[in-house]
């Protein structure tokens, strides 16, 4: 298949293009040729701003991909401004656990907690609302305006791993190995994560089948960051600090919630134990 991948160079995209590679499919990747990525000529280039209309008009004119893999869509006229000049057979959004709205958030989130179908669609850019309402809108847009697309969405939890950007869980290991104060506001909450190599796989096996809509995507079992805090501290002998004036935690904010991955299982996708991966990467990061 001739796949082009938005957001192929850092983190779980590189994961996705490497899969990709492996399986035998030609890729491209777009990019504002600012990031270096590691595939040589491997791959192929395009240089585009997905924010410049005449632009993306004008590089896929004469374009056409089986699969488009779409990792750095954040808002509904995204998906406008690629859908419009972009020509396809498959197109794959990557979302988020975010588009569950509060009075549906908790434990074992199912995909129809959230039916982008029913909400009430707006053309946002990315800086006009918050992430998890430009996402909502952009399956919105995805699934109601674009719905003779052959399309999915997948929403991933937390992604983690060694190339993790956001350094969000190496924070909490940092900071018991050199005895910084944080503070944490959901100590005992369990979450759902994914690993990127994970999140890539999943993507690169979403191109490859015809499963239309939603899907959740997560590695199996929850951890709280007690837990972690727990792990870190047995193999460091060293005691975390928890201070209401400390730094706060980049997972404040998120309450206790897993999402429901049956959906992808029956399809036949099988996700790794998370306990089978975390104390690789914390012993990683220590």
């Amino acid at each position: 298949m001739d796949v082009l991948v938005f957001g192929g160079t850092r983190f779980f995209g590189v994961c996705l293009v490497e899969k990709l590679l492996e399986r035998g499919h030609k890729v491209t990747i777009a990019t504002r040729g600012l990031t270096p990525d590691p595939f040589g000529d491997r791959v192929k280039r395009l240089v585009v701003d997905r924010g410049n209309e005449e632009g993306l008009a004008s590089v896929f004119k004469e374009k056409e991909y089986d699969c488009i893999c779409d990792n750095i869509c954040y808002a509904s006229k995204d998906v406008k401004r690629l859908l419009d000049v972009a020509r396809c057979k498959r197109y794959i959004l990557t979302s988020t656990m975010s588009v569950y709205p509060a009075q549906v958030w908790g434990t074992d989130m199912k995909e129809e907690k959230f039916n982008p179908l029913l909400y009430p669609l707006k053309w946002y850019e990315r800086r006009d609302a918050l992430y998890d309402e430009t996402k909502r809108q952009a399956e919105a847009a995805l699934f109601q305006v674009y719905a003779d697309r052959n399309a999915a969405a997948v929403r991933f939890p937390y992604v983690i791993g060694r190339e993790d950007y956001t350094k969000r869980l190496q924070f909490y290991v940092e900071h018991v190995l050199e005895q910084r104060p944080m503070y944490i506001d959901n100590l005992q909450d369990q979450m759902s994560f994914i690993p990127a190599e994970e999140a890539g796989g999943f993507l690169a096996w979403m191109v490859e089948n015809q499963e239309t809509g939603c899907f959740n995507a997560a590695s199996d079992g929850t951890v709280s960051v007690a837990e972690i805090l727990s792990y870190v501290e047995k193999k460091s002998a060293k005691k975390a600090v928890l201070d209401q004036d400390g730094e706060k935690a980049p997972y404040n904010g998120t309450d206790a919630y897993s999402i429901n991955t049956q959906k992808a299982q029956k399809a036949g996708f099988h996700f790794r134990c998370l306990n089978d991966f975390l104390p690789e990467l914390l012993d990683y990061y220590m």
